[in-house]
């Protein structure tokens, strides 16, 4: 299965200047949770503004058309039918995780969505593309806690395609 993980804003801003224009440890927990033995796909700036450091427990895909592109404790692919291939054959989930090019690249692949809406307006450069929301359903949605470390209103929500 391929599924999107992502936060966003109220304007779906996901990202600012390489990394997230939010601190939310609830989302944080959420995605560790969410992608923990499984495999995460991201592209390389992604992945360095994680200063280039591989998440735990997890199959770290980076995703670069620079051929010469090497990292540690991860997997470096080139292309999206490299990933599909990947994913077709590994009986974990593979979660796309970002920027916003490699969410544009398997927007045609994608099974489920999980977005944490975040109630607020951040400053952004990068946002997530255009989904066409027609084709989704709604089928949970949890609210966030707020309290004195998450400050931000959010809510996570899960769509599945509305034929599946």
């Amino acid at each position: 299965m391929i599924a999107f993980l992502w936060a966003q804003d109220k304007n779906g801003a996901i990202g600012y200047q390489g990394t997230l224009p939010w601190y939310l440890p609830n989302d944080l927990k959420f995605f560790k949770q969410m992608t923990l033995n499984n495999a995460v796909v991201m592209g390389r700036k992604t992945f360095e503004g994680m200063n280039k450091r591989p998440l735990p427990n997890r199959i770290n895909i980076i995703l670069t058309t620079d051929r010469s592109y090497q990292a540690e404790g991860v997997k470096v692919m080139h292309s999206r039918e490299e990933v599909l291939d990947f994913a077709k054959e590994y009986s974990g989930d593979t979660f796309i995780t970002g920027g916003a090019n490699v969410f544009s690249f398997f927007m045609e692949d994608v099974d489920v969505l999980h977005r944490t809406m975040i109630e607020g307006e951040f400053k952004g450069d990068t946002f997530i593309p255009e989904i066409d929301w027609k084709k989704w359903k709604l089928v949970e949605t949890e609210e966030g806690i707020v309290d004195d470390r998450n400050k931000y209103p959010h809510v996570f929500e899960t769509y599945r395609l509305n034929d599946k």
